[in-house]
């Protein structure tokens, strides 16, 4: 009997917690895995015995439940030869906890630590196997079709940018209202804001993502072009990580912040876009940044994407008993319409610090998206889950 270790790590969404009781519904029915540990704020945990039994939780609730439930963190592991001690301290802590299965539940940089973790294991004849589980609202990872945790967040942009196109229109006057959405390098969340669109709505109007640099001057004459075909309140979709094209960030004033990734900590795009306007069109214009609700936001779930999130966690786990190490599960597409996917994995090395972008063929013109990203799209935030709710009309949630 071996016991069984999971983590959770990275930028936290609305679906991570599915994968999460995916992995334990999992191990619960191996019969080789015994105890079920989760280590608390990522691989934190493991390095300061910081574990926590996952035995008997509620996975409706925990299916459900926003953020990481198990906390998470944003720690690089530094190569084998810098720091060869913090390698045999963890795998001196899977030995005395009887670990005999790691998943690490991720995004890009997550898979790195699982790539660092699996390598030396092999290099040293350890017998723990290490499974990366896919997650991360950017869906910037290489190799898989999708991310567990997309699907939900580009259901919430899609839904709020069409419900503040709506409000927009309440006034005949002309405005711009700018929509910031999270997306570093990579603006498949962004190109989401496109399924707001319907037969009786155009908007949003204007969809801007880093994978093409953009102009300031282009983005005036794009606003005043639909001012002249009679389009007067204008919403535009902007990726925070937009840029000219010398690489500059569009965000107000510029960032040099970065995190312990190394990777610019953004913030500003749409509110820089804002007084543009005001300042070259002087409309009505204001911003609006989605922020952290595009990952939390539970309530409007997908359900195609909470059920994925919980399969892939529990083909994680089977994956590991077979006896794979140094993988990531991933979804393999089989069909559009009707929609069909399989879980398969990946070599690990094909998937960290790697960055999976938007096609540039399915952008136009650099202010919108082709019908291929509404076509691979539409599936990822389809069906509803029936959310549990409390005694005071409030969503459960599972608490550690």
């Amino acid at each position: 009997m071996k016991n069984l270790l999971v983590a959770q790590s990275g930028g936290p969404t609305a679906a991570i917690n599915a994968s999460l009781a995916g992995v334990i519904s999992g191990a619960l029915k191996e019969e080789g895995i015994d105890k079920i540990y989760g280590a608390v704020y990522g691989i934190e945990g493991v390095l300061n015995d910081n574990l926590k039994e996952l035995n008997t939780l509620d996975l409706d609730i925990l299916k459900q439940t926003p953020a990481a439930y198990l906390g998470s963190c944003r720690k690089k592991l530094p190569k084998v030869s810098d720091n060869p001690e913090l390698y045999q301290q963890t795998f001196s802590y899977f030995a005395e906890k009887n670990i005999g299965y790691f998943l690490y539940i991720g995004g890009n940089d997550s898979m790195d630590t699982v790539c660092k973790l699996s390598d030396y294991a092999k290099e040293h004849n350890i017998d723990v196997k290490i499974i990366g589980v896919p997650k991360t609202i950017d869906n910037d990872l290489a190799i898989t079709d999708h991310t567990p945790g997309f699907g939900s967040a580009a259901k919430y942009v899609a839904t709020t940018v069409a419900e503040i196109a709506e409000d927009s229109m309440v006034y005949d006057l002309k405005s711009v209202t700018i929509v910031e959405i999270m997306g570093r390098h990579a603006g498949w969340l962004t190109g989401a804001a496109a399924l707001a669109r319907n037969k009786n709505r155009s908007a949003p109007h204007l969809i801007y993502l880093p994978e093409v640099a953009f102009s300031k001057e282009q983005f005036v004459k794009d606003i005043q072009s639909l001012f002249e075909k009679e389009i007067h309140q204008v919403i535009v979709a902007v990726s925070e990580g937009i840029h000219d094209e010398n690489g500059k960030l569009i965000c107000e004033g510029g960032t040099s912040a970065t995190d312990s990734f190394g990777h610019a900590m953004l913030s500003g795009a749409g509110k820089a876009l804002e007084n543009l306007v005001k300042a070259e069109l002087g409309c009505k214009a204001r911003s609006v940044e989605l922020n952290v609700c595009q990952r939390c936001a539970a309530h409007l779930l997908s359900k195609t994407d909470i059920l994925e999130a919980f399969a892939i966690g529990e083909a994680g786990v089977a994956q590991a008993v077979a006896g794979h190490s140094g993988e990531m599960m991933v979804f393999t597409r089989t069909s559009d319409s009707p929609y069909q996917m399989k879980i398969e994995s990946a070599d690990i090395h094909k998937s960290a610090n790697v960055e999976k972008c938007v096609p540039t063929d399915w952008i136009v013109n650099g202010n919108d998206v082709t019908d291929d990203l509404i076509t691979y799209l539409k599936p990822l935030i389809a069906g509803e889950v029936a959310v549990r709710f409390d005694e005071n009309g409030l969503p459960k949630h599972l608490y550690r």
